[in-house]
């Protein structure tokens, strides 16, 4: 929850330093998106390979039957985006899709986003994938007491590996943490692949 209110607290505060034009014009010549991406690409890797051993463990556990959960997870979201799509006629398909395929994970997608589809589509996806990290964040209680308790993990999306991990191993139990971080590292993965995949 911390780390959603900086960010918000940073992009809010951009906002207004822009508007008020207290930011020096030098800065608004170049985009610096295309920088910041591989940089966080960079750590997202590293992140992921710290993490190995952590991908592998579950797997010998539960043999090959985890992988359903985050194949759920991703299938589920895009199933609900395209369906999502048909009511929201003013944002194109791909873009509907490409914005639920940020999992949660804001931050990446919406620099992604922002780089492949325009400030606009890069706002929302900021918007929509710190919703959805929040509502997890405040749901995850409820979900494990009345949908079972893999169903938090799914909420959670990407962030089922970090900010919300220690929300779901106190409604899940510790039994769920194997599970959870392994979902969050496939999810996590999927992210930069299924939104490039779509903008080819």
């Amino acid at each position: 929850m911390k780390s959603s209110i900086i960010i918000v607290l940073c992009f809010l505060t951009g906002v207004l330093l822009s508007y008020f034009q207290c930011i020096p014009a030098f800065l608004f010549k170049y985009d610096y998106s295309i920088y910041i991406l591989p940089i966080m690409m960079f750590f997202v890797g590293m992140s992921i390979g710290a993490d190995l051993k952590s991908l592998v463990r579950p797997i010998r556990q539960y043999k090959s039957r985890i992988i359903l959960i985050p194949l759920s997870t991703i299938a589920g979201t895009l199933l609900a985006c395209l369906l999502l799509s048909f009511f929201m006629q003013s944002i194109p398909l791909r873009e509907t899709v490409a914005i639920g395929s940020g999992f949660g994970y804001y931050s990446l997608s919406a620099i992604f986003l922002t780089q492949l589809a325009g400030s606009d589509i890069g706002m929302m996806a900021l918007i929509s994938n710190m919703t959805r990290e929040i509502f997890a964040l405040l749901a995850i209680p409820l979900l494990a007491h009345y949908c079972g308790k893999l169903a938090p993990i799914a909420a959670a999306g990407a962030t089922s590996i970090d900010t919300t991990l220690p929300i779901i191993s106190q409604a899940c139990g510790k039994d769920y943490v194997v599970i959870s971080v392994f979902h969050g590292i496939i999810v996590d993965i999927s992210v930069p692949v299924i939104i490039s995949l779509l903008y080819l």
